[in-house]
């Protein structure tokens, strides 16, 4: 039989608590950290495209996709202008090519039926 002496008991118990506390401010950060996600606060959560990947835009359309680097846009898509490409959800970039697209000549055009 082991006996505790009132001072490890105490240590124990405080110990506990301590990860107690520490697991509700895990808790508390990873939910502050979804949050400032979904609102756009995350400088890795509203990237246009991940890691190795480049974004294009479909011809004649506001449609985008990601590709790999290296790798060909697919068959109906193509490259953004050069300093026109969208890097952020909502920057300037991807604003501007929610009305606007690339028609088969090549040409920034208006989308038919916007403003």
């Amino acid at each position: 039989m082991t006996v505790t002496s009132g001072t490890n008991r105490f240590r124990s118990a405080s110990r506990r608590r301590r990860g107690r506390r520490a697991a509700a401010a895990l808790i508390g950060a990873a939910a502050v950290a979804v949050l400032a996600g979904c609102s756009g606060a995350s400088p890795l959560a509203d990237a246009v495209c991940g890691g190795g990947e480049y974004p294009v835009m479909t011809v004649g359309s506001t449609g985008s996709a990601c590709v790999k680097d290296g790798e060909k846009a697919p068959k109906g898509y193509t490259r953004y202008p050069e300093g026109k490409v969208p890097r952020k959800v909502d920057d300037k970039w991807d604003v501007y090519w929610r009305t606007h697209t690339v028609d088969k000549k090549g040409d920034i055009v208006k989308v038919p039926g916007e403003k």
